[in-house]
């Protein structure tokens, strides 16, 4: 497969998660795109991270309210997956949404 040009860093697609294990989030659902431009145009996988309707109150959950739905994104399933998955792009998070995951990102790997 070719890598897509075309997927940018902070869109929101719908992908298809399954199969899962145990715990991870399943199904097919909107998920935040996590990898830089750079590596989505050059490598066949795209880091991403799902989000849920269903709200937890934890430091790696941020709020989002996206196509009129409340929910999260999961930064604590972030995962990888090959770009086949992606079904479709939905939009893209807001400028300030988009730093929010970042310094959560940053929080939660640098020390």
């Amino acid at each position: 497969m070719t890598p897509r040009r075309d997927i940018r860093r902070y869109e929101i697609h719908l992908v298809n998660l399954d199969p899962t294990k145990g715990s991870e989030i399943r199904k097919t659902r909107p998920c935040v795109v996590l990898s830089p431009d750079e590596m989505n145009r050059h490598l066949n996988t795209v880091i991403i991270a799902p989000l849920t309707s269903t709200r937890r109150n934890y430091p790696s959950r941020i709020d989002l309210t996206f196509q009129g739905k409340k929910g999260q994104i999961v930064l604590d399933q972030v995962r990888t997956v090959d770009q086949s998955r992606l079904v479709k792009r939905l939009g893209s998070l807001t400028e300030r949404r988009a730093r929010r995951v970042a310094s959560t990102m940053t929080e939660m790997f640098v020390f």
